[in-house]
């Protein structure tokens, strides 16, 4: 019976990550489907390129919080229920997946940034701040969301394991979630990571073609 509760949350969070909310609010919105054009994949920046800067913002709003939403839900009331945290990083990490691999969408999802934030927000607000600072800053220089997000992605795991002595305990099962997380980030943009390495990369803003 024990078990019931913490596999409820897995699987609320992973069918909560398989919404694909590029595709959703482009169509509320009238916009060409993101799967369609520019990278192709249905996320914010992506939705960016169709020039509705509103659509980019609802849908990076929308993907952070079905990150963001499970996870804090599993800190702030978890524990009557027995959910310790490893259920925070089971959960975390099935609704990163379920972003990247969406039952409601033939398991074709996005590549996972926006939710990763909203995981890590999740875990401590001053997690999110430093990993979302990082993909500013990466961003704002150089300006390639792509490269901007895997080296916010290998930061992140680095500042959870850091804040063990500033601010939180840092669990294994967290941290191990992270590392996982980053690794399927960095894998879902290795075409990415092929086009800078050849100069191809789209900048950000760049309209679709």
């Amino acid at each position: 019976m024990d078990a019931i509760y913490p596999a409820a949350a897995v699987v609320a969070a992973y069918l909560l990550g398989s919404l694909a909310f590029a595709v959703l609010v482009s169509k509320a919105m009238g916009l060409s489907d993101p799967r369609t054009f520019g990278s192709k994949n249905p996320g914010a920046t992506n939705v960016l390129r169709s020039g509705s800067k509103a659509a980019a913002i609802v849908t990076l709003l929308l993907d952070a919080l079905k990150g963001f939403v499970p996870v804090m839900l599993v800190r702030a009331y978890g524990r009557r229920y027995g959910l310790d945290e490893g259920t925070v990083a089971m959960v975390g990490l099935a609704a990163f997946l379920g972003h990247l691999y969406p039952v409601f969408f033939r398991f074709q999802g996005g590549k996972g940034v926006a939710t990763f934030l909203g995981v890590v927000f999740g875990i401590h607000w001053l997690l999110g701040v430093a990993t979302g600072l990082t993909w500013l800053i990466i961003a704002f220089f150089f300006r390639y969301s792509s490269l901007a997000s895997l080296v916010a992605a290998v930061f992140a795991p680095l500042f959870y394991l850091l804040g063990d002595r500033l601010q939180w305990y840092a669990a294994k099962p967290i941290a191990f979630s992270l590392f996982v997380m980053a690794g399927l980030l960095a894998w879902r943009h290795r075409e990415n990571i092929r086009r800078l390495v050849e100069g191809r990369e789209s900048r950000l803003g760049a309209k679709k073609a």
